[in-house]
């Protein structure tokens, strides 16, 4: 199977940027991207199962990967939500398709986003982590926006072997990811 055109890029362009721009001597200790998590929560799944096994199918048309469905922790009862009633989906991406899964983000889905400005800075866990939030998964070329149903939205998590959060950015950055500095109101 043929290297994803991103893992070739950061070999290539990003491992000798971030060595130099963050005095590193070991190439093992340049940061890099270990694995994505992406996250889909649907609160209707309590009333009607459907519309869970149509955001997994989604979930898995977009990753590539058949989704792991998630199950309540406990019961709420003003939610009427039982102990192991399932809630939700993830995919846990590595290696080649999360390198393409990233390509695609980048390259593709973002700035299809209506009245895109940029991915907020503020999703940074102060360990390297960086999670954004998409509100439509219609942005993605993999989905027949004639066949929506309803639009849900999805969590994105990008974890790093970055020590810290200004490692982190550097090494998104350089992948072509649009971060946008917001004010602190």
């Amino acid at each position: 199977m043929a290297e994803a055109r991103l893992y070739t890029f950061y070999k290539k362009e990003i491992v000798p940027k971030l060595k130099k721009d963050f005095s590193i001597d070991n190439l093992m200790a340049v940061p890099r991207i270990s694995k994505i998590v992406v996250n889909a929560g649907v609160g209707d799944a309590v009333a009607d199962r459907k519309k869970l096994d149509d955001v997994s199918n989604n979930i898995g048309l977009i990753t590539g990967q058949k989704p792991v469905l998630t199950k309540a922790r406990k019961s709420i009862s003003n939610f009427k939500l039982r102990d192991g009633m399932p809630i939700g989906c993830k995919v846990t991406l590595r290696g080649t398709q999360m390198y393409e899964f990233i390509d695609r983000l980048i390259n593709l889905a973002l700035p299809r986003t209506r009245d895109f400005q940029g991915v907020s800075d503020k999703g940074f866990d102060g360990r390297g982590n960086y999670t954004m939030g998409i509100k439509e998964h219609a942005i993605f070329p993999e989905i027949d926006t004639d066949k929506i149903d309803a639009l849900h939205g999805m969590d994105i998590t990008f974890v790093t072997t970055a020590p810290n959060d200004e490692q982190a950015i550097a090494l998104l950055r350089h992948f072509g990811m649009p971060f946008v500095k917001r004010n602190k109101n």
